[in-house]
C-alpha cells in the first residue's frame, strides 16, 4: 500500500508575497486553474499601447505648437486640457469598473484610444486643440485605471506579482513612441501622418488585447470593514503615489537643468541625468516582481525609498555632474517598483471597489506629477535649485517610512504572514 503524499507548504516567497499584497479568501472545494496566458499578454499589450500613444503624442508637441502659432501660456492651457480630461476620465472609470467589470471598460476604451490619437493633428485652432486634448486625456485616464484594475485580477488570479513588469512595458511603449516621433520629425513628416502611422501601428495589439482580456465581472460586496476605514487607508495610498509622482516629475522637468545650469555640464551630458533615471527605473520594474515575490511589497517598497532618497540626496550634495547622473540613476531605481506596487496593493485592498481605489490612488499621483515641477521651479528662487530639489528625496524617504501602508489590515491577511 503506496504511502500518502507528504503535506503541501507554501514555499516563503509565495507565503510573503500573498499575504501583503491580496485579501485572504475562504478555501474552494477545487482550485480554479489560472486564466490562460494570453489574458496576461493582454494587458502586456494595453500597457505598450498605452505607452506609445502617451511617447508619441509628447514628441510631437513642438511641431503642434509650431503649426498652430501657439504661444508658451496658449500651449500651457492645452496641456492643462488634457491634465483635466485624465483626471476626470480616471474618477469616471473608476466607478464604471466596479459597476459593470474592467473589461467591459478596458476593452472599448482602448478602441477609442487609437483613435483619439488622429485628433489633436487635425484641428485647426486652439480651441478646437482643446477640446480634442480634453477627450484625449480622459481616455488617457479611463484606460490607465481599467487596465490596472483587470492588471489586478490577472495578477490575483496567477497568484504571483506581476504588476511591475505591466508598468515596465508601458515605459518601454513611451520610449517606442517617443522613438516613432522623433524619426517622423527628423525626416520633416508633419504630425497628422505621425500620428495616422503610429494609430495604425497600434490597431493590431488593441484588437488583440480586446480578444484575450480576461472577462470577469464585478466583484461581490461583502459587509468587511467600515467604508470610512477603508477610505482612510486608499487616501495613504494615493499620498504615497503623489510623493512618488513628484519625484517622476522632478526628474523629467529639472535632472537636464540641474546638470547644465547648476554643475556647468554640457548640454548633451545633461541629457544623461533623465536618461539615467528612465532606463534605471525601467530595469528596476523589469526585476521588480521577482524581488516583491521574494522579500514583499513592504519590505521592497521601504529599501527602494531608502535607495531613492538617500542616493538623490548623496548626489546633490556632492554637487559634480557624474554624481548628478549617478544620483538620478539611483533615484529611479528607488521609484522604480514603489507605484507598481502601491498600485497593486489599492487594487486588493477591497476587489469589490477596486476601480475607485485605483481611480483615487491614480488621481492623487498625477496631481503629484503636475505639481511637482511647479512646487521644485517655485522653491528654486529662493535656496536654489539643489535644495529644492531635496523635496522629492525626502518625500522619497517618506515613503520608505511609511511603506507598512501596503500591507493590509489583519483581518484581510487571515492566515498568511
Amino acid at each position: 500500500m503506496p504511502s500518502p503524499p507528504p503535506p503541501a507548504h507554501d514555499t516563503p516567497s509565495a507565503t510573503r508575497w500573498r499575504g501583503p499584497a491580496q485579501p485572504a479568501r475562504p478555501p474552494a472545494p477545487t482550485a480554479a486553474p489560472p486564466p490562460p496566458r494570453r489574458a496576461a499578454t493582454a494587458v502586456y499589450l494595453l500597457f505598450l499601447t498605452s505607452g506609445v500613444a502617451v511617447g508619441v503624442w509628447t514628441a510631437r508637441i513642438p511641431a503642434l505648437k509650431e503649426r498652430l502659432h501657439l504661444g508658451e501660456g496658449e500651449l500651457s492651457v492645452a496641456l492643462l486640457a488634457i491634465a483635466l480630461g485624465a483626471f476626470a476620465g480616471m474618477q469616471l472609470a473608476g466607478h464604471l469598473v466596479d459597476r459593470l467589470g474592467t473589461a467591459t471598460v478596458m476593452t472599448p476604451v482602448a478602441s477609442a484610444q487609437v483613435l483619439v490619437l488622429l485628433l489633436p493633428a487635425a484641428m485647426p485652432g486652439l480651441a478646437a486643440l482643446v477640446a480634442a486634448l480634453l477627450l484625449f486625456g480622459m481616455v488617457l485616464g479611463m484606460l490607465d485605471v481599467a487596465m490596472n484594475a483587470n492588471a489586478v485580477q490577472v495578477e490575483r488570479a496567477r497568484g504571483r506579482p506581476m504588476m511591475s513588469s505591466f508598468h515596465a512595458v508601458f515605459s518601454i511603449g513611451g520610449f517606442l513612441g517617443a522613438a516613432h516621433g522623433g524619426l517622423f520629425a527628423h525626416a520633416g513628416i508633419g504630425p497628422q501622418a505621425t500620428f495616422t502611422a503610429a494609430a495604425a501601428a497600434l490597431a493590431v495589439p488593441v484588437l488583440l488585447a480586446t480578444r484575450w482580456a480576461l472577462r470577469a465581472g464585478p466583484e461581490p460586496r461583502s459587509p468587511g470593514r467600515r467604508a470610512g476605514v477603508r477610505t482612510r487607508e486608499v487616501l495613504l495610498l494615493g499620498v504615497l503615489a503623489f510623493c512618488c509622482f513628484v519625484g517622476e516629475g522632478a526628474a523629467a522637468d529639472w535632472g537636464s537643468v540641474y546638470l547644465r545650469e547648476d554643475l556647468g555640464g554640457s548640454p548633451g551630458f545633461a541629457a544623461a541625468a533623465y536618461a539615467a533615471f528612465s532606463i534605471t527605473m525601467t530595469a528596476g520594474r523589469l526585476a521588480g516582481d521577482r524581488l516583491a515575490a521574494r522579500f514583499g511589497p513592504v519590505a521592497l517598497v521601504r529599501c527602494c525609498g531608502v535607495l531613492a532618497g538617500a542616493g538623490l540626496a548623496a548626489g546633490l550634495l556632492a554637487a559634480h555632474p557624474v554624481a548628478a547622473v549617478a544620483a538620478f540613476a539611483c533615484f529611479g531605481a528607488g521609484l522604480s517598483c514603489t507605484v507598481p506596487q502601491v498600485f497593486s496593493a489599492a487594487g486588493n485592498r477591497d476587489p469589490a471597489r477596486a476601480g475607485q481605489a485605483l481611480a483615487r490612488v491614480a488621481g492623487l499621483g498625477y496631481l503629484g506629477m503636475l505639481a511637482g515641477p511647479v512646487l521644485i521651479g517655485a522653491f528654486s528662487e529662493r535656496p536654489g535649485l539643489p535644495a529644492a530639489l531635496g523635496i522629492p528625496a525626502a518625500l522619497a524617504l517618506l515613503v520608505a517610512l511609511t511603506a507598512g501602508a501596503l500591507r493590509p489590515a489583519a483581518r484581510d491577511r487571515g492566515t498568511a504572514t
